[in-house]
């Protein structure tokens, strides 16, 4: 990834010297520092010229203001300031990242009138610059060859002591999200199955336990479903086990499951050649879960934790699994397989199964770019949600409002469940032209048993989604700071 921005805190007065960024709210009132840099004529004859309202997220740069030895002052809207929510500071964040990129230095004034900005808020701005400074450009060999001297960017703000220590754990749940990006994002020669797993066992540094199944540890273990997919495929699959173990040891763990498709032709039910490209992606599950694990690692989450990751290639050779034929599931149920792109099914059947065997989590959450119908039902606005459990469920809807990592719930029912019976075994895996996020949900449920489950759909979250404040790139990482939420409001000790 690109070099990030060097941010670090201050309770110090404003600089005489180089680019200062202030606020102004909706009134256009400027709070103390117009007037404190000697410069609020100057920026009050601007912001009239150029029709500058202090709406929120707006900028407008003064330079060489005259009567200082600035270079430039930066004005930041904030509307009206009462109804700014943790989710307008993160954007601030963005916003700031954006203006204040390829500046040495910068100092953001994080002062309002009679207003003291939170701890957590001035973390939050921190966490939104170093999210929306992310690129992928790791595979480009031409322009500035010369290494860029780091951005700095200080902010000041009288909680600066306490924004430090929150950003101390913030930086670790950002460099989660960063994480899953750039898995999401690496070309599909790059990250194979194997190559997924020497990843994954990186959080081992971190302390976190990890354990890597090759395909006899999963033939051994009777992963038919798993291993089918991946039988047309030069590439071996793999499955890569998780634990970080920061709450109480009798604790039982909370588990989280990842869909990794490395790359996705569809296999002999090949996809259209158009976009194909784009199922490089087809693993942004596995990658969230990564990132999650690295994030509660990082930040010593208290609370036990399990992920597990089912990593595959999906390819149409002589030795790939064919439309018709019937697999065996390590759950010992059977499956006929009618559509061999509809495979992350398969992969997340043999996990989840595993996972709550071995395991015995509270709840399991996987995460799946696993239908194109969930695009047709909700855009890229919202991952789809399907549970078994309505707690769990409302936990996840308000950790998604929290972060802005948006769920809807869908309907899972016995109706739904039949259109995946099929007289030639024990379901079938698709469930024909209709509800096809649905049907698919269905078929994940019948691997859970009665553990509390919820099943998370980011097919049009994950990758190639709406630019925002945050995220100016293709892959998201949508699903770390939600989950991270959730562990954190109400599964740590």
């Amino acid at each position: 990834m690109s070099q990030q921005p060097a941010i670090t805190f201050s309770t110090a007065a404003a600089p005489r010297k180089g680019a200062v960024v202030i606020f102004c709210d909706g009134d256009n009132n400027l709070g103390p520092w117009g007037a404190a840099l000697g410069s609020g004529a100057v920026i009050a004859k601007a912001m009239k010229a150029g029709d500058f309202k202090g709406e929120f997220g707006k900028t407008l740069t003064v330079m060489v203001p005259e009567g200082t030895e600035l270079d430039r002052i930066i004005v930041v809207g904030l509307g009206k300031v009462d109804d700014l929510t943790e989710h307008h500071w993160l954007r601030l964040g963005g916003k700031l990242a954006s203006a204040l990129k390829g500046i040495d230095r910068s100092d953001v004034m994080l002062e309002l009138d009679g207003q003291t900005v939170s701890a957590a808020s001035v973390a939050e701005v921190a966490l939104g610059i170093k999210l929306a400074s992310y690129k992928f450009d790791r595979y480009h060999t031409k322009g500035d060859k010369k290494k860029k001297k780091q951005d700095k960017i200080v902010l000041h703000a009288k909680t600066a002591a306490n924004a430090k220590r929150k950003w101390a754990e913030t930086d670790g749940v950002a460099d989660g999200v960063l994480l899953a990006r750039d898995l999401v994002d690496e070309p599909p020669n790059v990250l194979t199955p194997v190559e997924f797993a020497k990843r994954a066992s990186a959080l081992k540094k971190l302390g976190c336990i990890v354990e890597i199944l090759d395909e006899p540890a999963m033939k051994k273990l009777k992963m038919g479903a798993l291993l089918g997919v991946s039988l047309g495929s030069r590439n071996p699959a793999r499955m890569a086990i998780i634990q970080w173990k920061g709450g109480k040891a009798k604790d039982r763990p909370v588990a989280f499951v990842g869909k990794g498709v490395t790359f996705d032709t569809g296999g002999i039910s090949l996809k259209p050649g158009a976009g194909m490209g784009d199922m490089k992606g087809d693993m942004g599950g596995a990658a969230a879960v990564t990132g999650l694990m690295h994030a509660l690692a990082a930040r010593k989450a208290k609370a036990n934790v399990v992920g597990v990751i089912g990593l595959v290639e999906n390819m149409p050779d002589g030795n790939a699994q064919r439309p018709g034929d019937i697999v065996t599931s390590m759950s010992g149920q059977t499956i006929e397989v009618l559509n061999t792109d509809a495979e992350g099914r398969l992969v997340l059947a043999d996990a989840l199964y595993h996972c709550n065997k071995k395991f015995k989590p509270k709840f399991m959450v996987n995460l799946a770019t696993l239908t194109g119908a969930i695009l047709v039902a909700l855009g890229s606005e919202h991952a789809g949600l399907f549970s078994n459990d309505d707690k769990l469920s409302e936990q996840l809807t308000k950790a998604g409002l929290d972060t802005q990592e948006k769920l809807w719930r869908m309907p899972l029912t016995p109706e739904y469940d039949k259109l995946i019976d099929t007289k030639n075994a024990d379901m079938k895996n698709i469930g024909g032209r209709y509800a096809g996020s649905i049907t698919a949900g269905q078929f994940l449920q019948r691997f859970v048993g009665k553990t509390p489950w919820a099943h998370l759909d980011i097919a049009g979250t994950a990758m190639s989604s709406p630019k925002t404040d945050i995220n100016k790139g293709w892959a998201s990482g949508f699903g770390v700071r939600l989950l991270d939420r959730l562990v954190a409001d109400h599964y740590e000790n």
